[in-house]
């Protein structure tokens, strides 16, 4: 068996590599002028969403491992902390992917340049049932109605046509759909993770004090 036939068949090939073999561009990105790194910023400034690094290592045809360094060289780049100055603007991971962003200090700056009235903001109600659900998910429209002693059918369903929360399934017990927060109500919020969430669940009453709400509010499947 020839050297080739033992890494074709070789279980322990670096799978890295794979983003890279996937669609292969016609040219090199290093050989671009800026190299790799201006043609991964240059993605990045495309992009409307995080992107994942699996997904931006097939783009420029780039091991993951490299990608995911110039990622945290860029990031630190634009900190200023490679000898250059600040940057108005910031590289960080939301979810599950990287975007880059408006810099948190220049908020207000950025807040007058936006026309009143362009971007379309939520209730108080809608921000206290989002809170409810990020909080206590999975949790039904029953259980949330219960918490803010409302109902919220209207409100959740507007949160649902944001993108901010989503069905994931049905109550075993009530039938009732089940709600949860998704990916872009972590990127709006700029977190990584549920975990990072600030520690108001304690303020909220447990949802297995709640049980058989469903059926008395009319929460439908």
């Amino acid at each position: 068996m020839t050297e080739h036939d033992d890494a074709a068949t070789d279980p322990e090939a670096d799978l890295d590599a794979a983003p890279a073999q996937a669609d292969e561009l016609a040219f090199d990105v290093d050989d671009l002028p800026g190299g790799a790194l201006a043609a991964l910023e240059a993605v990045l400034m495309v992009a409307d969403e995080p992107i994942p690094a699996l997904r931006l290592a097939t783009a420029l045809a780039l091991p993951t491992a490299r990608v995911e360094a110039l990622l945290d060289e860029l990031a630190a780049e634009y900190r200023g902390e490679l000898g250059g100055r600040p940057r108005g603007f910031e590289l960080r991971r939301a979810g599950e992917g990287w975007r880059i962003y408006s810099g948190s200090p220049y908020a207000d700056v950025v807040g007058r340049f936006v026309v009143d009235g362009q971007t379309a903001r939520l209730t108080q109600a809608a921000l206290e049932t989002l809170a409810v659900i990020a909080y206590r998910q999975p949790v039904t429209r029953g259980q949330v109605s219960a918490v803010r002693g409302v109902n919220v059918d209207g409100v959740v369903r507007t949160l649902t046509a944001r993108g901010l929360v989503a069905e994931i399934g049905t109550d075993p017990g009530s039938g009732a759909l089940l709600y949860a927060t998704t990916g872009y109500f972590l990127e709006r919020m700029g977190l990584s993770s549920l975990d990072e969430l600030p520690p108001l669940a304690p303020y909220l009453p447990d949802i297995e004090g709640l049980e058989g709400v469903d059926q008395a509010i009319g929460d439908s499947r």
